[in-house]
């Protein structure tokens, strides 16, 4: 069993961090981020100062952090990651940030003699929960497999996409997909209720055609349900919506349906719905339609 510098306890990091455990690893944890829950502690989780103090008690150091900035700041600050770095260790980023700042974070991490992979995920908190996350992973061959035992106690369906930086171009891949299949998923319940059907119903049908989705199923609930306590923060969809949008531009490609379904966050967001769950994207299009589902 390894011992884990797990960086990053929040809605995803935290249950991942518990299978780990569950697994028979040692984590430690660095509290300069944010407090280390309790159970993670009583479940033999040690608690350091730093991020510094952490990896120099590990041997792979697991970052799941909200953005490009906080992952170089606990990589590269002061009393950060890279000041423990060593010939053998593995930094393995499994938060989602930009492809282009990966790349960077890689070759100065391997200045130091240890490996770096990006492996961003895919799930939500209930595939974070379940150990069956979609694992996105870029980096070498060698690195990679280094990790996949780590990744198998988190999830279940696990790529090595490419080098360096490939792990993050997929994930925001999958948030161009997700967002498309949510910002569907509302269209069609909107427009069935409004035409006088019950939406329930309505997906219940479609779960058994060629519209059946994992949003539909999941997604399609939460929106019938209302229960918009976020699994996936639409703040978090907008900032990898961002990257797409970002990259497109760099790139000379065309992303028009992903521009509109950030409209939609932004107008969640301009009703207060920054923290909602993703599936909340409905609630925009209620809006425009001047009539919500659940009444």
């Amino acid at each position: 069993m390894s011992t884990i510098a797990f960086i990053g306890t929040g809605i995803m990091g935290k249950p991942m961090a518990v299978n780990l455990q569950k697994a028979g690893h040692q984590l430690v944890f660095s509290e300069h981020y944010s407090p280390v829950p309790n159970d993670l502690i009583a479940a033999g989780g040690i608690a350091f100062p730093t991020p510094k103090v952490a990896t120099e008690q590990a041997d792979y150091i697991i970052l799941m952090l909200p953005n490009t900035p906080q992952v170089e700041a606990v990589l590269f600050g002061k009393d950060g990651v890279e000041e423990a770095l060593t010939a053998g260790k593995v930094v393995i980023d499994m938060s989602s940030i930009s492809p282009i700042e990966t790349k960077q974070f890689a070759a100065r991490v391997k200045e130091s003699g240890a490996e770096y992979v990006d492996a961003p995920v895919s799930g939500g908190e209930v595939g974070a929960i379940n150990a069956a996350l979609t694992i996105m992973v870029g980096g070498e061959e060698s690195s990679f497999e280094k990790a996949k035992p780590l990744f198998e106690v988190m999830g279940k369906n696990i790529t090595l996409v490419g080098e360096s930086g490939a792990g993050q171009i997929c994930k925001v891949a999958n948030q161009i997909i997700v967002a498309l299949n949510i910002e569907a998923v509302s269209e069609a319940l909107v427009f069935a209720s409004k035409a006088g059907a019950d939406p329930a119903r309505v997906r219940e049908a479609l779960m058994g055609g060629f519209a059946n989705s994992k949003i539909l199923d999941v997604h399609g609930e939460r929106m019938i349900k209302g229960t918009f306590d976020p699994g996936f923060k639409i703040a978090l969809h907008q900032k990898d919506l961002n990257l797409a949008i970002s990259g497109a531009k760099t790139l000379g490609v065309s992303l028009p349906n992903t521009v509109m379904a950030q409209g939609l966050f932004d107008q969640c967001v301009a009703m207060g719905g920054e923290g909602w769950d993703h599936s909340a994207m409905i609630r925009a299009i209620e809006q425009l339609a001047d009539h919500e589902i659940r009444k």
